[in-house]
């Protein structure tokens, strides 16, 4: 009988020791090296020859302690079947550098450009997503874009969809040479197209999935809303002949209120509806949309993703501030493990999980929500736009009632969302 194999991906005991070894003896050899920068050397040394020697001491320093952890880190490659992703912690690295900003990208929204805005803290932008069990692979724009060639991709859902597809877009468009790209907006219907790929990156709007008396134009009070949980037709006709489909729902049902339910055409009468909890009406919605999927979708030419509901921060208490007010002013994530707050509806996640788990097509579910939950200081906050207008200096001051606790700024947390969408794709 040979010998038993190590677990894949990870090292046997003897070489990681080995390797530990030699680090440590590296480490030694490191120490003995720099008591030539001791203090009271240090101080012998002229003012630019003690700065060189205290910069390079640090950077020695610093190379040192990541080979240490590179070789203790017993995480495996990433494999879709074998990760948990949304088990894990924000690790800060202020070495972090987005691959884009929002005055360095040119197709992002004014209510998610955070540091254009006014935004000074750019701390957010420094944490960087680490799963317990395996290496989340970085994210590169050539290698997505070379994945996506001859494709189309489409993001379906409401505005915090909306901002993962305007993510991907920044994520890959600056590799991309200027006279080969374009975008073209519509009211429900966004393509961005990157040329010499023979790719787009699309962005279709339909907040609940299902049709609504309030998709084309907007009804801001939620009470004179009504929903088709019946039917999603009139959207799905887009999402035919896409090659990765990517939906989300879940804000717009939270509104506190029971939602009007209707079954049939709007046209038979808009007083046939029901008064229905949101969670009731939600999985009759998603029923629906899992019903399409399940008839229209063929599983060999399309990829179906669905990402998970995207946290709300709208009580501090939530967190332990009590004396906050909502997200504002938060500038780190919380630390306590598996936190769950009043922004995250557990009937709605067990109902997406029940609803898809039966589906004969596959689909992903990119389960951002736990990793997102933590992020009580990555929303817009009050460096964002309202009514189609940058909030004024009276209203930055009125957080209570002005701070968007909903959105995330860009670049930020949709970025990782996007980094676990290309993670799968790697193995599509």
């Amino acid at each position: 009988m040979g010998m038993p194999k190590p677990p894949r991906g990870k090292l046997p005991l003897s070489i990681l020791a080995i390797a530990i070894c030699v680090l440590a003896f590296l480490v030694l050899l490191y120490t003995e090296s720099i008591t030539l920068f001791s203090p009271t050397s240090i101080f012998r040394l002229k003012p630019c020859a003690r700065r060189y020697a205290a910069k390079k001491a640090a950077t020695e320093k610093r190379k040192v302690d990541a080979a240490l952890r590179r070789a203790t880190d017993d995480r495996f490659e990433f494999d879709p079947k074998e990760c948990s992703l949304n088990q894990g912690k924000w690790v800060f690295n202020r070495t972090n550098k987005p691959l884009y900003t929002d005055t360095s990208c040119p197709y992002l929204d004014r209510q998610v450009s955070c540091v254009k805005n006014g935004k000074r803290d750019l701390d957010y932008q420094k944490w960087e997503w680490r799963p317990d069990d395996c290496i989340l692979p970085r994210f590169d724009p050539k290698t997505a874009l070379l994945k996506l060639q001859g494709k189309r991709i489409m993001f379906v859902g409401d505005s915090l969809q909306r901002g993962q597809w305007q993510s991907l877009v920044c994520l890959v468009e600056s590799v991309i040479p200027q006279g080969e790209k374009s975008m073209k907006r519509g009211r429900m219907h966004n393509v961005f197209k990157a040329k010499q790929y023979n790719t787009t990156i699309e962005f279709y709007w339909a907040p609940f999935l299902v049709e609504s008396n309030s998709d084309l134009h907007i009804i801001a009070d939620p009470k004179k809303r009504i929903l088709r949980v019946d039917s999603v037709a009139k959207h799905a006709k887009h999402w035919t002949n896409v090659d990765i489909l990517v939906f989300n729902t879940y804000v717009w049902w939270m509104s506190g209120l029971k939602i009007k339910s209707l079954w049939g055409s709007f046209a038979n009468g808009e007083e046939g509806f029901q008064e229905l909890d949101a969670s009731v009406s939600y999985t009759l919605g998603l029923k629906t949309w899992a019903n399409w999927v399940d008839s229209n979708i063929n599983p060999n030419k399309t990829k179906v993703f669905f990402t998970t509901m995207s946290p709300t921060h709208q009580r501090s208490a939530d967190w332990g501030n009590d004396k906050g007010i909502k997200c504002f002013n938060e500038t780190k994530p919380i630390r306590n493990k598996w936190q769950w707050g009043t922004g995250s509806d557990l009937r709605i996640m067990r109902a997406v999980v029940d609803v898809v788990g039966k589906m004969k097509i596959p689909v992903t579910m990119l389960n951002v929500t736990q990793l997102s939950e933590y992020r009580i200081d990555a929303h817009s906050s009050i460096y964002t736009e309202s009514g189609g207008r940058l909030l004024t200096d009276e209203e930055k001051k009125d957080p209570l009632h002005h701070a968007d606790c909903i959105h995330w700024c860009l670049p930020g947390v949709p970025d990782t969302w996007n980094r676990i969408l290309y993670a799968h794709l790697l193995f599509v």
